[in-house]
């Protein structure tokens, strides 16, 4: 038996208990938040294929919401920074503490140790604080006084993000931008949407209605089991030919990295288990390509409608494999 057969072997229980608990925490977010359902789907993509969320959008539309929902349906630690311009990078992370009894430093763990953290408003924080959670969303890991301390996994950050042309905000740079595995919009929601948002909202807190239906174990079983999920090679060459595609358009200063592709990899692997598949098809990597790839453009206008555009056009340019 090869390798790569002993592994996926070795995943098939995962693999097909995934779409009944998958389920479980579609239902159970649903009755907390009223979200369009590609995108409920997408930030679930990003939780299994272990990266991290940004939300994108003005305020009120319910991106703090989502978070909470999702943290309060998985039976994990949650954690909530609010992010200000006078946020310091030991506020997220901790830092040492003298402890008087012991006459020595103690290390003290900051928000930032959690299995699902609400980053809200992060271009609220100064360069110099977003800059602390590249380690711990890169690595998973915070270095402090030259010692590094291991984060709780799973771990998963769901940060919120108003638009830059309102007061008080600091554009997230490009190197953290490329942290997320997603970014979206969740946009306004359509006029029955909204009716129902004032229904649920009437007499009670849509959120205390939530309970947790899956555990921690189950997350990490379900992160392993989208990486066993099969990628063909002709589906492999169909993401290069789209991130090579970024690279030479004419609206394009720096396309998609080789670390941008391996990223919307992982997200279809997680994309087609959602969906009670054990392999990728060009249909999730179109649905995918978007959230993933969107924003680790930068364009000759720097507008986020043209990088839109830009993969809009690829996919509609680049050939489908048939097979």
């Amino acid at each position: 038996m090869t390798q790569h057969s002993s592994y996926i072997n070795g995943h098939q229980t995962q693999i097909a208990n995934a779409p009944e608990q998958i389920k479980k925490l579609m239902n159970s977010l649903r009755q907390g938040v009223v979200i369009e359902e590609n995108k409920l789907i997408l930030m679930l993509a990003a939780l299994l294929g272990k990266g991290h969320v940004l939300l994108e959008d003005v305020p009120g539309i319910g991106k703090t919401l989502v978070a909470k929902a999702l943290a309060r349906s998985i039976h994990a630690t949650f954690k909530r920074i609010q992010c200000t311009p006078d946020l310091l990078p030991g506020d997220i992370t901790g830092g040492a503490i003298y402890n008087q009894r012991e006459q020595r430093f103690e290390f003290v763990q900051g928000p930032i140790f959690g299995n699902i953290v609400l980053v809200d408003e992060i271009n609220r924080a100064s360069p110099r604080t977003q800059s602390s959670l590249l380690e711990s969303m890169a690595e998973g890991q915070v270095t402090s006084d030259g010692f590094t301390h291991t984060l709780p996994q799973p771990f998963f950050i769901i940060a919120t993000q108003n638009p830059v042309e309102m007061a008080g905000t600091f554009p997230l740079p490009e190197a953290q931008l490329d942290r997320f595995l997603v970014a979206m919009n969740l946009g306004y929601p359509s006029y029955e949407d909204e009716v129902s948002i004032l229904e649920r909202e009437e007499h009670a807190d849509p959120l205390e209605t939530i309970e947790a239906v899956i555990e921690l174990g189950d997350i990490a079983a379900l992160q392993q089991a989208a990486r066993a999920v099969d990628v063909v090679r002709p589906l492999k060459e169909y993401i290069v030919q789209i991130a090579s595609a970024t690279r030479t358009h004419g609206d394009v200063v720096v396309g998609v990295s080789p670390r941008g592709g391996a990223a919307l990899q992982r997200c279809v692997q997680a994309l087609a288990l959602i969906r009670g598949r054990t392999f990728v098809t060009p249909d999730d990597i179109k649905l995918a390509a978007p959230a993933v790839l969107t924003h680790r453009l930068l364009t000759r206008d720097r507008r986020p409608e043209t990088a839109e555009a830009v993969i809009e056009n690829i996919l509609t340019e680049t050939r489908v494999p048939v097979e």
